[in-house]
């Protein structure tokens, strides 16, 4: 570890990551290494990142979910149809550590910024691109969003069979995923970079990544060559497997094991049914008649209220949640004791409520030290960092290459 940096230090300090992605996949990766203490350069086009736009708006280009995810992050705004946009951003990465992109690789080339180009000028550096499909298969290059990852690798079609109707999980899934692997494969090439001095460039394909995810729970008989049945794990696609309709509301739990069960009809004064039923008596017999056994449940569970069921469940050391809406999430007591939330005043937004760094280190100190960038608005700070003089700035700004989004500048320092 360099002498200047403290062991109390966020574990990424001292890593820097130029960050050219947008929406949400590549977003949230970056978020996390932003969050353990990477310095994140996010290069946005001037009229910013597209997720910028999805509202609710309290004023423009500040929508919530690009708040949660660019907190942490500094902005430049380059146009890269500009050369010297372009040459800028080879200059920053002459001394960055990670290059992250979500462009499609054929117009990176287009650009001149693809792994070459970019490793060209440091060697050492990752290059990860996010793509939709892998450069090898019939699909590379076509367009890729969350919502068509999710038709494809099941999501939709697995809710479908077992509520009747196929539906898209209603959260970022696939991105969110997906970004989730990028974070892990780069600190996998800063580990391989250490030991061995050289960077490499990784593509993270969506369709690939979440095909193994879904295929983790679902290859079923297709797992054997040859099959020995269809894909699919039953417990998952049973049609009560689901949150219970109780007396008045709505109930989660999970009766498993061999102990849970007897302790569920033991709770409810039918012990004799779980020894002699052939169909809960053991795990192995269970296993294969999921749709059965969650559909009695589904029937039992419909006899009491909610808060009856909590209490008697609870006592029963039955794993048991109620059903929260988004609201009673963000009140939730527990997020609320553990510090999960934090507030931060922004120049523009004012008050505002992030979601919190989860991972809690017994030394490495993590906080959100920075709100979500305005447009450009460390352009001209990057840029000095990166060796570029006053002059050369206020001439990348006048001719639309930088935007300067700096906020509440004195006029005569407005492009300098």
């Amino acid at each position: 570890m360099p002498a200047n940096i403290s062991p109390d230090a966020p574990p990424l300090t001292g890593i820097r990551v130029v960050d050219l992605t947008t929406v949400m996949m590549g977003p949230f990766a970056t978020q996390i290494l932003a969050d353990y203490g990477a310095d994140v350069i996010k290069v946005e086009p001037p009229a910013g990142d597209i997720m910028r736009l999805a509202g609710p708006l309290k004023s423009p280009a500040m929508g919530p979910m690009y708040l949660q995810a660019n907190r942490n992050k500094r902005s430049i705004a380059l146009d890269l149809k500009k050369p010297g946009a372009r040459e800028a951003l080879l200059k920053l990465c002459e001394h960055t550590d990670v290059f992250v992109s979500n462009v499609r690789p054929a117009a990176m080339r287009r650009l001149a910024l693809g792994p070459d180009d970019v490793r060209a000028v440091n060697p050492r550096l990752t290059y990860l691109s996010l793509i939709g499909y892998g450069e090898s298969g019939p699909y590379a290059g076509r367009p890729a969003y969350d919502d068509l990852i999710q038709g494809m690798t099941g999501f939709a079609a697995l809710i479908g069979q077992s509520s009747g109707r196929p539906q898209y999980v209603p959260v970022t899934i696939a991105d969110r995923i997906v970004g989730l692997n990028a974070v892990h494969a780069i600190l996998a090439a800063l580990i391989h970079r250490e030991r061995t001095g050289q960077g490499q460039a990784i593509e993270v394909p969506m369709f690939e990544t979440m095909a193994q995810f879904v295929l983790g729970d679902h290859m079923g008989g297709r797992a054997f060559d040859p099959a020995i049945g269809p894909p699919g794990y039953n417990r998952l696609l049973a049609p009560d497997r689901r949150p219970y309709r109780t007396m008045d509301g709505f109930i989660c739990t999970l009766v498993y094991t061999d102990k849970h069960w007897s302790s569920f009809f033991s709770a409810i004064g039918r012990a004799d049914e779980f020894k002699s039923d052939p169909r809960f008596v053991s795990q192995e017999a269970r296993t294969t008649r999921y749709a059965e056994i969650y559909g009695v449940l589904a029937d039992i569970l419909q006899t009491r209220t909610t808060e009856e069921w909590m209490v008697l469940l609870q006592k029963a050391d039955i794993p048991c949640v109620p059903l929260y809406d988004l609201d009673e999430l963000i009140d939730d007591p527990h997020l609320a004791a553990v510090g999960f939330f934090q507030r931060m005043d922004h120049p523009t937004e004012g008050p505002i409520k992030l979601t919190g760094i989860p991972a809690h280190w017994s030394r490495s100190r993590m906080t959100i030290t920075r709100h979500a960038p305005l447009i450009g608005e460390q352009s001209v700070e990057i840029l000095r960092e990166a060796g570029f003089d006053d002059a050369q700035i206020r001439q990348l700004c006048a001719e639309g290459t930088v935007v300067d989004g700096r906020p509440s500048r004195p006029r005569e320092e407005s492009s300098s």
